[in-house]
């Protein structure tokens, strides 16, 4: 018998909500702008409204499964995510439980990812695999012989906030030179904007402030062959493809999989950290490691990731 439940991956930027059946079909969706809503609850009152209005034919819901940053599966909270606009520790699972009278599980948004992949996506052969999300920051989802990796205290895999740069750019955690300031679709702008200023190029790109540039227009221009928006994703993948060959000393992984707005613009991402990866590896990995962009339609593996930890729960 097939069960639906509502599934949500809270991003940066934008939140997306699904109906998700536990053949990890996605019945209907819906988006918000996450960055609407300063106050919580109106965030919750929100996805409650969009959730109704996806919800045409009135199916019975069997429970709700939320991918958040810094969301923390041991205890249903976010705490002190640093790309949201919400401060401190916010028990979210009581919240959605109170406001939909459904059983709540909450994971961190790359663990949902990673969730995904492994359930309905490229790593269901896979045993040791990491899930990099690049969007507005960066995520690490891990799966260590055929299990999640959450940590003590629900947090593994926060590669983003290695510090890849001495005093370095200025992270939203309040550290300075952490690896999501460079290799994220914010740390791509910044790139730009970076290059733009320094009179270095002629390109086609024309901004006066950073939040003038978009993600999909560097895209766009490096498609076209802009040396400016070129060299941007050059130095992002450089950042990135470094850091996934230090991770692959310690984990040692069969694959990593990249998912998210920046993991869009295929080969511009993915060759130059491909060709940075194989550069700074360690010897004894050569060859065993693959670089993949997400599998599943539509990067949907947050969301199904969402849908898949509540209908874990729900098996117990």
């Amino acid at each position: 018998m097939k069960k639906t439940v509502l599934a949500i991956d809270i991003g940066g930027t934008n939140t997306s909500i699904a109906l998700v059946n536990n053949n990890g079909e996605i019945i209907s969706r819906s988006t918000i702008r996450t960055q609407d809503y300063s106050l919580f609850d109106d965030f919750v009152n929100a996805i409650y409204s969009e959730s109704k209005k996806i919800n045409t034919a009135n199916i019975e819901l069997a429970g709700i499964g939320i991918g958040a940053p810094n969301g923390n599966f041991h205890n249903g909270s976010i705490e002190y995510a640093p790309n949201l606009p919400w401060d401190g520790i916010i028990i979210i699972s009581e919240v959605f439980k109170s406001k939909f009278n459904l059983e709540v599980v909450v994971h961190n948004d790359a663990n949902a990812a990673a969730i995904g992949e492994k359930k309905f996506g490229a790593a269901k052969d896979f045993s040791d695999f990491v899930v990099i999300t690049l969007g507005t920051g960066l995520g690490t989802g891990i799966y260590s012989n055929n299990k999640l990796l959450l940590g003590a205290h629900g947090f593994a895999g926060e590669l983003g906030h290695c510090i890849v740069e001495k005093n370095g750019r200025k992270c939203n955690c309040g550290r300075l030179g952490c690896l999501e300031t460079y290799a994220s679709v914010t740390g791509l702008k910044k790139t730009a904007f970076q290059l733009l200023k320094s009179g270095e190029y002629d390109s086609q790109l024309i901004a006066d402030k950073l939040d003038e540039i978009s993600g999909l227009q560097i895209e766009k221009l490096a498609s076209l062959g802009d040396s400016l928006a070129l060299d941007s994703f050059e130095l992002t993948a450089q950042y990135l493809g470094e850091a996934l060959a230090n991770l692959s000393a310690i984990l040692d992984p069969q694959a990593y999989f990249l998912f998210g707005g920046l993991a869009n613009a295929n080969e511009l991402i993915l060759k130059p950290t491909k060709y940075y990866f194989q550069k700074n590896l360690l010897q004894i990995y050569d060859g065993k490691t693959q670089i993949i962009k997400s599998q599943l339609p539509n990067n949907d593996a947050a969301l199904l990731g969402a849908a898949a930890g509540i209908f874990d729960f729900l098996k117990r």
